[in-house]
Order: structure tokens, then sequence, then C-alpha cells
């Protein structure tokens, strides 16, 4: 099912849930030629890091994180401006204009650590959370190797803690999962077949399992947010600084195209300026 299958019952469960697994979203030929890009991406991203995975910091165990490769690598555009993808974020957050929040890549090496219980809403300096991410593994992820697991309706309890996952920023990962609130909600483990997508809300408290495979779990996300939004004085994103956004304007600018509706056949154009962002695997 694609975007033109996400029916009005479909909004109903994703707005109830707070995420939403859409099978057979991809074909294995359409998906298999997205992840060879992905992966030399990320190949070039992470090409002057030797390091070994114990060598890393907690944060760079618990996932490879290549960021705006939208920018710097042209193969990738079409899979982040997929019109399946952004159509079905713009149903899902129930408005008739999206903008890409950014696109990354999230590579968990076998051996990669879990990812720590969080909601994405936290980490963004927008002033409401009308984002949607859309998790798109370019294999299958099973138990045991690093698939997600989402709080069912976590995004309707006005929680909106912070996480450091693996001490990011040199706090303790707070343990989401035993906030009394939130140990009352359903936890669903999600296993995703090759070609599905997951989307979760801005506001959904997700996790991962580790990688206890041989095999680097390979997943591409992207994020979409309603057009309209502002940005927030908490928080810095390299992005909003670039295209000279402060907080209080709208966000918009060449960081922030518009993803859907989609207008002719072109795809949008990259910043002028690059964007290298030390942590975040931009080339340095």
């Amino acid at each position: 099912m694609n975007s033109t299958g996400i029916n009005q019952d479909v909004v109903d469960r994703f707005n109830e849930d707070g995420f939403l697994l859409v099978e057979n979203f991809f074909a294995d030929e359409e998906l298999d030629q997205f992840g060879a890009h992905v992966d030399a991406a990320v190949k070039y991203r992470t090409a002057d890091d030797h390091r070994s995975h114990a060598e890393k910091n907690l944060y760079e165990q618990t996932f490879v994180q290549c960021k705006g490769l939208w920018e710097d690598h042209d193969a990738v555009r079409p899979l982040t401006f997929h019109p399946e993808l952004c159509a079905a974020a713009a149903k899902l957050l129930q408005t008739d204009c999206v903008r890409l929040w950014h696109d990354q890549a999230l590579y968990k090496e076998a051996g990669g650590r879990k990812t720590d219980a969080h909601l994405d809403y936290p980490f963004w300096p927008v002033d409401k959370p009308e984002l949607v991410s859309a998790w798109i593994p370019f294999d299958d992820v099973q138990h045991g190797g690093g698939i997600m697991g989402y709080v069912q309706g976590s995004h309707k309890m006005g929680i909106e803690q912070f996480v450091d996952i693996g001490q990011l920023r040199g706090g303790d990962p707070y343990d989401l999962l035993q906030d009394p609130q939130v140990a009352s909600r359903p936890f669903v483990w999600v296993e995703v077949p090759k070609g599905g997508v997951v989307f979760h809300h801005a506001l959904t408290i997700h996790a991962a399992e580790p990688n206890e495979t041989s095999s680097t779990r390979r997943v591409f996300t992207t994020v979409y947010m309603a057009d309209g939004r502002h940005r927030t004085g908490d928080g810095s994103a390299f992005s909003l600084d670039r295209d000279g956004i402060k907080a209080g304007d709208l966000i918009a600018g060449p960081g922030f195209p518009i993803a859907w509706p989609r207008v002719g056949d072109g795809l949008p154009t990259p910043p002028k300026v690059p964007g290298p962002k030390t942590g975040f695997g931009f080339k340095q």
C-alpha cells in the first residue's frame, strides 16, 4: 500500500496510535536502488572515520547518523522527495502542504547499542509538533536486528521530555519508559518487512533494540513538517541558522523546501552553502 491507500480509516488509526506501519510501500527493485545510493552517501560521509565501534562514544555506538544527504548526493534526492512519501505525510498530518524538515541515514552497526526511548520533538525548535517521520529500512528488520518500538498513543499524553540519547549532551539518558504515565501505555515492537515504511508522530515515544546481528541495520528517515510553522527560541539547528531563520520567523527557505504538493517533475534545489556539521555525519 502506498499513499493512495492511506484513507481516512488509516489516518484515524495513525491519530489514535501515533505510528503506522505501511507494508509494500516500495517495490524491491526501487528500494534496492535507493539503498545503494544511500550506502554510497554514508560511505562518503564516513570515509575519514577509521575508529572501531568500541572507540566511538555512546551516541555514535547507537547509530551512524548522516543528515541532509539530499543536499550533497543527487541520487538520494528522489527518495527524500518521493511523491508517495510526501503525499502520505501530508495526509497523516491532515494538511495541504508539507515542507522537508530533514532527511538522515541511521545505520545501526553490528553490535550497535539500543536507541534510548525518546520523542523527537524536543530536539527540534519548532513552535508546534506538526511533524511526521518516515522510517524506511532497506532490508527486513526483525527482533534482534534493531527494530523500533512505539508507546501507543503517547503523542496525545502532553509529554515533551528531552532524553539525552547516548549522553550526546553529557547527561544521563532519562528512562522515559519507567515514567508512571508512560509505563501504563502499551509498548509495541514493530517488525518491518522489506518494502515497508513506518510513520510516526513527532511526539510519539519510541525506542530501538540493539543490533545483535552481524549486519548493519540500514535505515533512511525523512521528516516532513506542516507548512506555516515558526522557529522557537530553544535549541540550535544548523539549517535554520544557515537560512537566516531566527526565533519567531516562519520556517521556509532553501533548507526547508516544499515537499508536497509537487509542481512539475523537478526536485527541490539544494542550498548553495553545503552543510558540514560536526558530530552528525556531515563531510568535513
